[in-house]
């Protein structure tokens, strides 16, 4: 049997991402006694789960992750206590991973979608009741499955590419082997850690970007698309990010993409429902307001000591009796620097970059999100689309540097979960999400892009960032039009309930800096040691999961963080749980 929650050391763990769910989890292993705390009124954080009553019914979204990889390190949560993921929540192999959709002018191959019949919202039948019988003719590849899937796909493009694919994927393997299989779980907190890698990394030409490395191998510029925008998915710009994340390619090839029934939202009730069976407080619609330090009693020692987490509103934990106290912060690291520690803690190159006018932190872009039901179903609309503009590199660079905001020529991610699981929608209709990037909330350096007109020109506010009181509509229509030209004909007929979250969202209600979607960019000069580190340098106590730590953002990134408190973190000292 454990120790009594009154013998066992105090870990608090800040937001209740799944980031911060894995590393309550965890910690609870190794014998602390964990509360949980966060401001939303749901556990999840990016993963929380909106439901929406209509006449129709109600429709459920997901509000972020969507997309499951690398599940064994689901899995694992579990097994830290003798039990079964699939006892709490089902996972379900999806075909294809992605359906990418080239919307630009491309003169090879047409590939049009075959018809099929659609459920109206009374059950019946039709071929032109609220949609067309077929989607627009464009272009596009469905990305996944086996590798002779992937090379059927390839050829339809440009043959002579599947000879590069086979290369690009005995490429994208070795980095696995380093970037994910030895560094994944490991801390960097040293630089002399990240120089041992670095003759590994400079023999897989980590000096490359993911776009460069697709370049070396794959002719067709289409397909260079497609083996280089994993980047996006974490908040990177494949045209600058560090070729080792063309791991994820390989990542997303050892163990698929999964769909949970119910929803991302299933996962987190599942893993609320573990957390509870093993004693971890969980205190919802609270928000922490500081984190109180003092100098080490032993005035040799180069560090602060923790001392309490003031709440708003009052309330406080108290550090100070217990020697062996840690707080964990899955909250964005750039705020928690910013504004819950004092800034004469801001030890590490990451953390002294944060308001720093030389060489400042790179943050990811901002996203628009709508989430809406519709009365009638698309059959023919993959799971997980992506949706690739015209002006792709031109966009994308515009993006990240805060040129203009783009309304007509656009990527995006379209997410329909009812091709999955249909409980997610009234009968006969549809549940979507589509993810529009978008600039984040630091003053733009022109509202025009840098080449070529926008459909609109965006209002600014005095700051000069963004004002999305003003343009959250205009960018809701614009969507709807792409969505109706791309992918969902007929949407402004067939849409009945909608709304949608800004980069106002990220930086009020999830609190993170800037309102940026993944927290700092995965490029180079932030990443491993140059990225926030998981155990908070001068802080004792003080450690870090998330986007913005190390490995990075997506998924399998911040599991992976949690997981990295295994080796930077001591177990509780004889008091093991079991």
């Amino acid at each position: 049997m454990p120790d009594s929650p009154e013998k066992q050391p105090k870990a608090v763990v800040i937001g209740a991402g799944f980031g911060g769910i894995a590393a309550a989890l965890r910690l609870r292993a190794r014998g602390y006694h964990v509360t949980l705390i966060d401001k939303q009124d749901k556990l999840g954080g990016r993963a929380y789960q909106y439901e929406r009553k209509t006449d129709l019914g109600t429709f459920i979204h997901d509000a972020g992750p969507t997309v499951i990889t690398a599940k064994f390190l689901f899995d694992e949560l579990f097994e830290l206590f003798g039990k079964k993921r699939e006892d709490y929540v089902e996972f379900r192999d999806i075909y294809p991973w992605y359906r990418i959709v080239f919307a630009g002018e491309v003169t090879k191959p047409r590939l049009a979608a075959t018809p099929a019949s659609r459920s109206n919202a009374t059950g019946e039948t039709s071929t032109d009741a609220g949609v067309p019988a077929k989607q627009q003719a464009l272009p596009f590849f469905d990305y996944g499955g086996t590798l002779e899937q992937f090379e059927a796909q390839i050829a339809k493009f440009e043959p002579r590419d599947v000879e590069g694919f086979r290369k690009y994927l005995k490429h994208s393997k070795k980095i696995f082997d380093v970037g994910f299989t030895e560094l994944g779980d490991q801390p960097v907190h040293s630089f002399l850690t990240m120089l041992k890698c670095a003759p590994s990394l400079l023999r897989l030409q980590n000096y490359k970007t993911v776009y460069g490395m697709a370049k070396k191998y794959i002719r067709n510029e289409q397909l260079r698309r497609v083996f280089s925008f994993q980047p996006l998915l974490v908040g990177g710009n494949p045209f600058n990010t560090t070729s080792i994340y063309s791991l994820i390619f390989y990542l997303e090839r050892e163990w698929g993409v999964q769909f949970a029934m119910g929803g991302t939202g299933a996962i987190v009730r599942g893993l609320e429902k573990l957390m509870r069976e093993e004693g971890i407080e969980i205190r919802l619609g609270e928000e922490v307001e500081t984190l109180g330090t003092t100098p080490n009693a032993n005035i040799n020692a180069p560090y602060d000591a923790l001392t309490r987490v003031s709440l708003r509103g009052g309330d406080s934990i108290d550090l100070t009796s217990d020697p062996h106290a840690v707080v964990v912060c899955n909250a964005d690291a750039p705020f928690v620097y910013k504004h819950l520690l004092d800034p004469q803690l801001r030890h590490g190159v990451a953390a002294r970059r944060i308001d720093s006018k030389v060489a400042p932190q790179q943050y990811s872009m901002g996203l628009f999100v709508m989430y809406f039901g519709t009365k009638t179903s698309y059959p023919d609309v993959a799971h997980h689309t992506i949706v690739l503009g015209q002006q792709y590199k031109e966009l994308i660079d515009d993006l990240f540097d805060r040129f203009g905001l783009e309304t007509n020529d656009t990527s995006v991610y379209l997410h329909r979960p009812t091709a999955t699981d249909p409980s997610m929608a009234p009968p006969g209709c549809d549940s979507f999400y589509v993810l529009v990037p978008v600039p984040n909330n630091q003053p733009m350096k022109s509202n025009r892009r840098r080449k070529g007109a926008t459909a609109v020109e965006p209002t600014l506010r005095p700051d000069g960032s963004i004002d999305w009181d003003v343009m959250g509509p205009i960018m809701r229509d614009a969507t709807v039009k792409y969505l109706e030209r791309t992918t969902l004909p007929r949407l402004s007929e067939t849409i009945i309930d909608d709304f949608y979250v800004t980069p106002d969202h990220f930086e009020k209600n999830l609190n993170t800096l800037h309102g940026s979607g993944f927290s700092i960019q995965p490029i180079f000069s932030q990443s491993a040691w140059f990225r926030f580190h998981n155990k908070a340098p001068g802080v004792e106590g003080l450690y870090f999961v998330g986007a913005g730590t190390h490995p990075g953002a997506g998924m399998p990134g911040v599991l992976c963080s949690a997981k990295v408190l295994e080796h930077a973190l001591p177990p509780a000292p004889n008091r093991a749980h079991k």
